[in-house]
């Protein structure tokens, strides 16, 4: 596929990855909010920031959330959800993008998983450093934090979500509070109203 996808060619993809409707719905409509989170923030900042690709990032970055999930949206047996992004890497190979779009899957958990990260924690990942390095990369990663899929789905506040990355180290506060000096925080309470969550 070419790495420039419509939006329909985009939500295609998912559906043919997902395991049933519900998780296609589910990761698809996380993929939406996430770009209209990026997107709000390039509009009331004006970033000299490629946006199309930002969007086009937004809407592929959870695309290995599919494979970890059985039809009835709960997490597969013996499956890590940390390796969505390896797996959203290896479909979006498949597919025939090349490494600028298949990078929006991998290197956009947490705020960075870095080499010590997987060694220390032991994560089931190749050892290897997942750090968003375009302007591009890291607004998809910021925006991502924003909103959780769980039952029921919710906005996560900035201080909801600093507090959450503390628990992994003041070096994640930091990148995370980077991150908000760059792009600024968005307002979630329009988002809201728009999708029906409440903001935690």
């Amino acid at each position: 596929m070419a790495d420039s996808p419509t939006i329909d060619e985009i939500q295609a993809l998912h559906k043919k990855y997902a395991p049933s409707d519900g998780v296609s719905d589910l990761v698809w409509e996380h993929c939406c909010i996430v770009a209209d989170i990026a997107m709000q923030l390039i509009e009331n900042n004006n970033f000299d920031i490629d946006a199309d690709l930002v969007k086009t990032g937004c809407l592929l970055h959870d695309i290995g959330v599919h494979p970890l999930f059985d039809a009835s949206g709960e997490l597969r047996t013996g499956v890590s959800y940390i390796t969505h992004g390896t797996e959203g890497e290896a479909i979006l190979k498949k597919e025939g993008f090349t490494e600028m779009m298949w990078r929006f899957a991998s290197h956009h958990t947490g705020v960075g998983l870095t080499r010590k990260d997987i060694v220390s924690q032991k994560l089931p990942l190749p050892v290897d450093d997942y750090l968003a390095e375009s302007d591009e990369e890291l607004l998809v990663m910021y925006a991502d934090k924003f909103h959780s899929k769980t039952t029921p789905p919710y906005f996560n506040s900035y201080e909801w979500y600093k507090k959450r990355v503390a628990e992994f180290g003041d070096d994640k506060v930091f990148k995370f509070e980077a991150m908000a000096k760059k792009f600024g925080k968005p307002e979630l309470e329009p988002l809201s109203k728009k999708y029906g969550f409440k903001i935690r």
